[in-house]
This record gives C-alpha cells, structure tokens and sequence, in this order.
C-alpha cells in the first residue's frame, strides 16, 4: 500500500510542477499583457507635445498635433490636381494609430537622417542639429564649416546624386529618413527601392515656395521631425519679426530703383517669375521689376533680345555671375552687348557669391535659405543704401 501511494506521489509531481509552471506563465504573460496595454493606454492619454508650430507663410506642407503622434502632408506644387504624400511622425516607442495605412512612418525624434541638398544641411544648422546627419548628396557643395568635419572624420557619407542614389549604400545605412528635393516629373516610385526597405522618403519643395519667408519655413517640418519646436517657434518668430520690419522701411521710400536680374546663357536668359520668392524679395527691398506682373512660380526663360530693352536702363544688376571670383571684365567677356547696359556702366552690378568657399560651395543656398531677413537686409542696402547705413553686406557683393 506504502508502495503504491508512493508511485501515485511521484506519478503526479511533474504535472504539479507543471501546473505551477503553467499557473505562473499564464499569470506572467497576463502581467505583460496588462503593463503593455497599461503603457498604449497612457501613451495615448499623455500629449508630448505641450509646444506646437503654426504654418503661416508656406504653402507645401502641413503639421496637424495628435497626443503621441503628428501627421505631415506634403503637398506636390508640380501635379495639375493636388498630389499629396501623407507622413505618420509616430513618437519612438508608442502604439501606431489606426486609420493611417497609406502614410509613411517616420519615428521621431529623428536619430539619423540623409539629405540629397544643401539647403537641407542649413535647416539642420538652424536647429543645431548638424549631428544627426549620416548621409548627404554632393558633399562638394556643403559650405558648414561644422559639417564639413564631420565629412573629414567620416561621420557622413556620401549617397549619390538626387537622380542616382546609391540606393545599397543607403539600405545598408538605414537611415531614419532620407529627405529629397522635389521637381517636376519626379514621382515617388522613383524611391520605391528604398520604401521596400522600411526607409521613409520625405519630399522637400521649398524653393516653389512663393516667398522668402515660406522658403525658410519649411524649418518648421525639419523641427517637427526632430521634436525642436519651441527652438524653432523662437527663432523663426524673430526672423520674421525683423524681416517684415525690414519691409516696412522700403515702402516709405518713393524711389524704387529698377532691377534685372542674371545672366544670358546659351539657351536662355532666366529670370525670376512675378510669384517667386526672388521676385518678393526685390519688392520687399523697394525695387522696381519688369516682370512683378507675371503669374508663375520659378524662372522665365526668355530670349536675350527680349529682356535687352529692359535691362539697357535698369538701375541695377543682381543675381549676375556664376563664379566667386567673376569681375564686370569676365561679364563682357561673355557678351559685348551687356557694356550697353546702365547697370554695367554705373558698376552697379552685384553677385551672391559673397561666401563661397575653396571647392565653389554658396552660403547663399544653404544658410540664406533660412535668413531671408539677412538676404533682404543686402538687398536693400544695395537699392536704398540710406536705410541701412551701418549694414555691412553679408551674401552679396559688387563686381569690380
């Protein structure tokens, strides 16, 4: 009998232990369970964003705030019919909303990043973000000092050109997000490589924007991605504060010299639309443009005979030379017609290539972008030097 109970007690102690086992499991995973749906819960009751941005000025994209999350559209300026690309920017660590299938994810703040312009590396300087920067196009054409030695240590690589990336290279770096410089005709399977890989593709159009001050608010979208929005909130309200301070001082002026702008090349002479940024730029210095008029974004591609007319008497020259180093010698030497000019006989004739450095890279693209009130300081000491006596030009110059 002693035997038997004996052999019953050993029958059923490893289904005891495994029964404890499975009891305390199943009693862990409910633990897990619980802590998990305790965490989505509060993640979604917790707002992380007690500072938000207003859009005031551009028109290419959109934040709208949810508790844990933020929802960017960036809106195509190139598509007849509107051609909006959707962004779920999910806060690291949270629960994916629902009802946002059709958007790229992008978890934010951003830990890494590869941008195809410039012009991207001087929205990150704003935001003194310049460390987050992995990968970049055309490293030839940076001027940040700061980012050029974090090229010379090897902290960035280079990914190719906007229309060729080395799209292995960026697979294998894996960045949190590439952001790429729209154009016309170019579509987002152009990137359909790289959205297989999980690498989110955000499309950068500021420069259709039709102002200075929208051009340079597209460094709301680069702090929205990075969690910065009080530094950009405080930043770019006093840009905009002294810029349209700026503004005001030109309308008090009843002198508006006339403007032409560029150069002829082989194909055309290219000159700023009335709706470009360039264009308000030149009104906002209290200039006088021929083309104002014109109802396009970008650049007009005119003949030389018929921008000669307009140029023979314009007061000044702007935005003419492509090289640092050009004088009004190397300007005639390109055509002798241009010695008819006012502008060239009277020497005002003045470049944006004040900093450019040893490779040929422009501040005036990369910082200027999101200096617009500098820019337009230059600007109007050029037409109306006796409102800004003490200004010293900071992107421009004059061609001797």
């Amino acid at each position: 009998m002693i035997k038997k109970l004996f052999r019953l007690r050993v029958f059923w102690l490893p289904y005891a232990v495994l029964l404890f086992l499975t009891t305390a499991t199943f009693e862990s995973c409910q633990s897990d369970r619980s802590e998990q749906k305790k965490e989505a819960s509060e993640s979604r009751g917790k707002n992380y964003y007690a500072e938000k941005v207003e859009i005031k000025h551009a028109k290419g994209f959109t934040i709208t705030y949810f508790d844990h999350y933020k929802i960017v559209n960036i809106i195509s300026p190139f598509e007849k019919s509107a051609d909006t690309l959707k962004y779920l920017l999910l806060e690291r660590g949270t629960p994916r909303p629902q009802g946002f299938a059709d958007a790229q994810t992008i978890e934010i703040p951003l830990r890494n990043l590869a941008v195809t312009s410039s012009m991207h590396v001087g929205l990150l300087e704003f935001l003194s973000s310049t460390d987050i920067l992995t990968g970049l196009s055309g490293m030839q054409y940076v001027f940040s000092p700061e980012v050029k030695k974090m090229i010379a240590a090897g902290k960035v690589t280079e990914i190719g050109r906007e229309q060729g990336l080395n799209e292995e290279k960026l697979v294998t770096m894996h960045p949190g997000l590439i952001m790429a410089t729209g154009s016309p005709g170019a579509k987002m399977d152009h990137y359909a490589t790289l959205k297989q890989a999980g690498i989110p593709v955000v499309i950068n159009s500021e420069w259709v924007e039709t102002t200075p001050l929208g051009r340079a608010e597209w460094v709301k979208l680069m702090a929205a991605l990075l969690n910065k929005e009080k530094l950009v909130n405080a930043k770019f309200s006093a840009l905009e504060n002294e810029y349209q301070r700026l503004a005001l001082l030109t309308e008090k002026s009843k002198n508006k010299p006339s403007i032409i702008s560029g150069l002829n090349t082989k194909d055309a002479w290219f000159l700023p639309s009335g709706d470009s940024y360039m264009a308000q730029f030149f009104r906002d210095a209290g200039g006088n443009y021929h083309w104002n008029s014109t109802k396009t974004t970008g650049s007009l591609p005119l003949n030389f005979e018929t921008v000669y007319p307009v140029a023979l008497t314009a007061d000044v020259w702007l935005n003419v030379g492509f090289n640092s180093k050009d004088t009004r010698a190397d300007i005639l030497a390109q055509d002798v017609r241009y010695g008819d000019f006012q502008s060239y006989k009277s020497g005002t004739m003045y470049s944006y290539n004040n900093r450019v450095n040893e490779q040929g890279s422009n501040d005036f693209f990369e910082s200027g972008t999101v200096n617009p009130h500098i820019v337009l300081s230059d600007l109007i000491k050029i037409l109306h030097p006796e409102l800004l006596p003490a200004h010293q030009l900071v992107y421009y110059k004059q061609l001797k």
